[in-house]
């Protein structure tokens, strides 16, 4: 090898890892907005007024709503006075939001959210009850055996449930008050699911329109119907219903007809047991309240004589017909 040969030494140099940019960043920071703001939106609600909650919930629904019926902050007024004006004690105006203005709307909010919600729950509470008393006329051979009789369907004032006659298969002696034992036997069955429930219940008779003798002088289909549905809430009692949870107790004897094309029908012939919803057993108990107070205000009045005494009267005892 020559002495003058050049030696040439390479260095290779090994770079490192290359630049990723700065995309996950600009996510990463839009994320953290996003969160900050959903959190601060919860946060503003949740220290919103329910009035002012349901006026945006009306805007969102029908954005003219709050415009044309009024709410706060839209009016809210019976003045011209826009944002107070001179009115410096802001009682009208658009900032009616004075302490005691601010306490009615939020108290009647509150009230309205609670009803709303005690409605709600008082009819998923009549579902599941249904749901109960339908797995056990399917499951129970005695109610089985006898499901072509039962009838449950919700009305305006709860879940009713009818016990009717058959052809061949009354629940009551003819013309009596007495109860066969399968009638008895399935208001057993019903008493203890119906008292799982705090709801009170109404009790009801019926007949058909086949009359007593005597011209309706003397025992008739209104008692008859009114001592058949006596006969059930003793029965339901008996099966362990709570005494206290039977509100109402009538007799409508032949004045509704579940078959009105045939007054002799027999399914006419029934009783109907109805577990009130919290509306209806609130409108029964304030009625029998305001009779009350008008009954006592008539009878303390100085310028009412007493009234006169009339002597008892015994019927004749009546021959009975099919009923």
């Amino acid at each position: 090898m020559s002495e003058n040969q050049t030696i040439v030494i390479k260095k290779i140099k090994k770079g490192g890892h290359g630049h990723h940019g700065g995309a996950w960043k600009l996510a990463y920071a839009d994320f953290v907005t996003a969160m900050m703001a959903f959190f601060l939106l919860m946060w503003l609600l949740g220290t919103t007024e329910p009035s002012f909650r349901q006026g945006i919930a009306d805007y969102f629904t029908d954005p003219w709503k709050p415009s044309i019926a009024g709410g706060a902050n839209t009016g809210d007024a019976t003045s011209l006075i826009q944002g107070g004006g001179q009115d410096v004690t802001q009682s009208e105006g658009q900032v009616k939001l004075t302490n005691e203005g601010k306490q009615e709307s939020i108290a009647d909010a509150s009230d309205k959210d609670v009803d709303e919600e005690a409605e709600r729950r008082d009819i998923n509470h009549l579902k599941q009850l249904k749901e109960k008393i339908d797995n056990l006329i399917e499951t129970t051979p005695l109610m089985n055996q006898y499901k072509d009789q039962l009838m449950i369907d919700f009305t305006s004032e709860g879940l009713r449930i009818q016990i009717m006659d058959q052809e061949k298969k009354a629940m009551f002696n003819r013309a009596s008050a007495k109860m066969e034992s399968y009638a008895a036997q399935i208001l057993d069955q019903l008493a203890p699911v119906i008292n799982e429930l705090p709801n009170r219940i109404s009790v009801s008779g019926h007949t058909d329109s086949a009359p007593f003798p005597g011209n309706g002088q003397g025992y008739t289909n209104w008692e008859l119907s009114a001592d058949r549905a006596n006969a059930a809430r003793k029965e339901l009692v008996r099966g362990g219903l709570k005494d206290e949870k039977i509100i109402r107790v009538v007799g409508l004897a032949s004045s509704v007809h579940m078959n009105k094309d045939n007054p002799l029908d027999p399914i006419n012939r029934r009783i109907s047991i109805i577990v009130l919803n919290r509306r209806t057993e609130e409108g029964i108990i304030n009625s029998a309240n305001v009779r009350d107070f008008a009954q006592k205000k008539l009878l303390n009045s100085p310028s009412l004589p007493p009234p006169p005494s009339v002597p008892e009267i015994k019927p004749p005892v009546p021959q009975l017909v099919s009923h």
